[in-house]
C-alpha cells in the first residue's frame, strides 16, 4: 500500500514499548504495527514547514528563509540560556517567547548512549526523552522558565556531555551509571539562582522502545543521495527507524521532505 505526504517527526505514546504514529498527510500510521515487514521510502521533493514552498529544507524542516526568520528556529531553542523573555526583550516574536519560555522547564538527567544532562518544557515530558532515545531518565531541577534551565545546564555540562553519540544509542548500547548517584554529584555545581529548584527524590523513568534487532554498524540512510530504498523494519528508536541492514533513518532529521511509503 502506498501513502505519500510531508515529513514530521514520530509522534508517540509513551507505553512499553513505546508507542510511535507517522502522520502523512491524512493518514495516521502506527509504525509499531510496521515492524517485520518491508518498506520501500522514495524522496520525492520538498515542502516547508512553514511557508509550503518546494524550496530545498535547510534545516528543522524549514527552507532557508523560514529558518531564518522564525521564532520557531531562534538560537535559543537550542541553547535555553538565551532566552530573554523573561527580561521582556524580544527575540524574533515576543509573543511567541513569552509562550514557549515563561512556562516551567525541566533540566533532566538521561541515560541513551551515556549519561547526559539536557533541557525540555515540562509539558515535553516524556516525548524529548523518548526522541532521544533515552533508556532511562530523571528529572533533576524544576524552574519556572527556560533562561534558568539554560544556565543550569550550562553549569552542569562542564561536567556531565549534553550529547547524545546516536550510533551508540542505536546500537542499544547505554552506560551502567546510576541516574542518582549522577544526580547526588551533580547537586553541588547547580548555580545559586536555581538550588531552591533542585528535586531531590524523584525516581528515574525507565523507556523501552520497540526494537527486534539493534544495528551492529549503523548507517544512516540519505534520501536525497538515495532516492529509493527498500528494506525490513527491525526496530523503531528515538525518531529513528532501524532496518534489517543496518540502515537507519532519521525521521526528525528529514522533516520536510516529500516521500512515498510502499508497504509490501
Amino acid at each position: 500500500m502506498l501513502y505519500q505526504g510531508v515529513l514530521t517527526k514520530m509522534e508517540t505514546e509513551f507505553s512499553q514499548p513505546v508507542q510511535y504514529f507517522l502522520v502523512l498527510n491524512n493518514d495516521i500510521l502506527n509504525m509499531n504495527q510496521l515492524l517485520n515487514k518491508n518498506l520501500t521510502l522514495s524522496f520525492q521533493g520538498y515542502e516547508c514547514l512553514n511557508c509550503s514552498t518546494d524550496s530545498p529544507i535547510f534545516r528543522q524542516g524549514f527552507c532557508k528563509m523560514c529558518f531564518f526568520e522564525l521564532p520557531q528556529a531562534a538560537d535559543w531553542i537550542m541553547r535555553p540560556e538565551l532566552s530573554k523573555a523573561h527580561l521582556n526583550k524580544e527575540d524574533r516574536d515576543l509573543e511567541f517567547e513569552k509562550r514557549v519560555q515563561l512556562q516551567p522547564h525541566i533540566v533532566y538527567l538521561a541515560n541513551s548512549s551515556n549519561v547526559k544532562v539536557g533541557v525540555t518544557r515540562k509539558t515535553q515530558v516524556p516525548t524529548r526523552w523518548i526522541d532521544q532515545g533515552a533508556q532511562q531518565a530523571l528529572e533533576i531541577v524544576e524552574v519556572p522558565n527556560r533562561y534558568l534551565a539554560g544556565i543550569t545546564e550550562v553549569a552542569l555540562k562542564k561536567y556531565i556531555s549534553d550529547k547524545t553519540n546516536w550510533r551508540e544509542m542505536l546500537k542499544g548500547i547505554n552506560d551502567d551509571d546510576s541516574l542518582e548517584d549522577w544526580r547526588h554529584r551533580l547537586s553541588k555545581y547547580i548555580p545559586e539562582e536555581t538550588k531552591p529548584f533542585f528535586l531531590p527524590n524523584q525516581k528515574p523513568l525507565e523507556i523501552e522502545f520497540p526494537v527486534y534487532q539493534y544495528p551492529n554498524k549503523p548507517q544512516s540512510l540519505n534520501l536525497k543521495k538515495i532516492p529509493v530504498y527498500s528494506g525490513v523494519l527491525k526496530g523503531i528508536k528515538g525518531q529513528y527507524l532501524i532496518f534489517e541492514d543496518n540502515t537507519v533513518f532519521n525521521v526528525r532529521s528529514n522533516e520536510g521532505l516529500v516521500i512515498g511509503l510502499d508497504i509490501a
